[in-house]
């Protein structure tokens, strides 16, 4: 098994909430809204950046690997830079999604489709195709600097963004939450509270008399 297989089967067990109570630093794309049926989503980034033409994420959707996530830094504006086209040659390439800090269009079939689509605007207006984009460089996309290679993982809850050597080390962490929240949950269940969950009293005590301390789950 590879290791972005490995990753991907770890991302499927998490969600990025967890992920981001697993590592405090990790980049949250924000503005960026699910437009798709299917919200769930891991790859590694293929980056491309282009200015009011949509050229570039022809050529990225065309030269991006099977189970890349093509991330379109479009410089947040409104205009469309991707539609149902795109959509469908981006599935049947077998892409894991696409990611655009700008505009998208054509949600009625987009809104139904497999390929998880996420964009900052929904808007008719497309772009020129008259300028060549930048493929593979780092870029911006929902305010976090991405490279590529970078690992996005997206689902319901929002995207977030990991640096590959670093992924499974937090996406462990993230299921260890997980397994953690699930016992706290099944305390509630029974009747417990939060104190019978998390170290509420002592957290208390040691903020009080100024000592180092963390919120964290009790066995």
């Amino acid at each position: 098994m590879s290791d972005l297989e490995r990753i991907r089967n770890l991302a499927r067990d998490v969600d990025v909430t967890a992920i981001c109570d697993a590592d405090k630093t990790t980049r949250v794309v924000h503005g960026i809204r699910p437009r798709s049926h299917n919200r769930w989503a891991c790859g590694p980034a293929y980056t491309v950046r282009c200015r009011d033409d949509f050229f570039g994420v022809v050529e990225a959707i065309e030269s991006a690997n099977p189970g890349d996530v093509v991330v379109v830094d479009g410089g947040g504006r409104e205009i469309a830079y991707a539609g149902e086209l795109f959509a469908r040659a981006a599935q049947t390439r077998g892409l894991a999604a696409i990611v655009v800090d700008g505009g998208y269009r054509d949600m009625t079939y987009v809104s139904t489709c497999n390929l998880p689509v996420y964009s900052r605007h929904v808007t008719p207006m497309a772009g020129g195709t008259n300028k060549l984009g930048e493929l593979q460089v780092p870029i911006t996309c929902g305010g976090v600097t991405v490279s590529p290679g970078d690992i996005f993982i997206a689902d319901t809850e929002g995207i977030v963004v990991l640096a590959p050597g670093r992924a499974m080390e937090v996406l462990r962490a993230a299921r260890d939450i997980k397994t953690a929240e699930a016992a706290a949950i099944a305390k509630i269940e029974q009747g417990k509270s939060l104190v019978h969950c998390l170290n509420v009293t002592a957290h208390r005590e040691n903020l009080a008399s100024g000592k180092p301390s963390r919120l964290a789950f009790t066995d």
